[in-house]
């Protein structure tokens, strides 16, 4: 399969394009410092969207630093200096090359992740990874709500390491990995590539339960350059970054 990334563009996911808008109204100072965005209810019907869609927008901002959230209170534009934020324009990833380097990125990270969840799990850490896994293995695995949960179960075994940083750059990434999955699935046989993705992450999740690093980093790494393969990209790759040498 060879992956067209212009379809990434044309396929953009509604809640990073509004993420992104937003995200220029602060970087530009058109909303600023320590301002409060609109309510959920006046962005959902500025954008003419569902209120849903906006959270997911509002969390994609969070994650990148742009704003801060208060309970019962809303949303506010953050200092610039002390943002930790990470901004990737999403059409940027529309070229191979980018997002080819931004998969690259991924690859150290979520191996090393493994290992380190395989090892600091708690038992409701594998509670939330098993609900993850269950969205995805059911009937709504050929929808969106399976590719929701894909990056759940991502995001959680980044939460498993118990290092917040691994949380903030994983979950990072997986927002921009979202349309690209989206595209992977339009360009092959949904049936093949849900199924194959489905066994490694089982592998990724027994491999974590038992509480083996090694294995879970092999899982991890067995499942990332799959998921390469099936996007059509080549990645840089020395056999000791997945077999857990140092």
């Amino acid at each position: 399969m060879v992956m067209d990334f212009s379809q990434i563009r044309r396929n953009e996911h509604l809640p990073a394009r509004i993420a992104s808008q937003i995200g220029r109204e602060i970087s530009d100072g058109r909303i600023t410092a320590g301002e409060k965005l609109p309510t959920e209810h006046i962005l959902a019907k500025t954008f003419g969207v569902s209120r849903s869609v906006v959270r997911e927008a509002i969390a994609q901002l969070r994650n990148e630093g742009l704003v801060e959230t208060r309970q019962g209170v809303g949303a506010f534009a953050t200092d610039i200096e002390h943002r930790h934020s990470i901004r990737i324009e999403q059409g940027n990833l529309a070229h191979r090359a980018s997002f080819q380097s931004l998969f690259q990125l991924r690859l150290p990270l979520e191996i090393e992740a493994a290992g380190l969840a395989a090892v600091n799990h708690t038992d409701e850490d594998l509670v939330r990874l098993d609900e993850a896994l269950e969205q995805m293995t059911g009937g709504e695995k050929w929808t969106e709500k399976g590719i929701l949960a894909d990056l759940a179960f991502h995001r959680q075994i980044a939460a498993s390491t118990h290092n917040e940083y691994f949380l903030l750059f994983i979950g990072f990434i997986a927002e921009r990995i979202h349309l690209a999955i989206n595209t992977a699935r339009e360009a092959a046989v949904l049936t093949e590539i849900v199924e194959v993705t489905i066994a490694e992450h089982v592998a990724i999740r027994d491999a974590l339960a038992s509480r083996d690093p090694v294995r879970a980093r092999e899982a991890m790494r067995h499942h990332l350059h799959g998921a390469a393969s099936r996007l059509d990209l080549q990645l840089e790759v020395y056999w000791g970054v997945g077999r857990g040498s140092s």
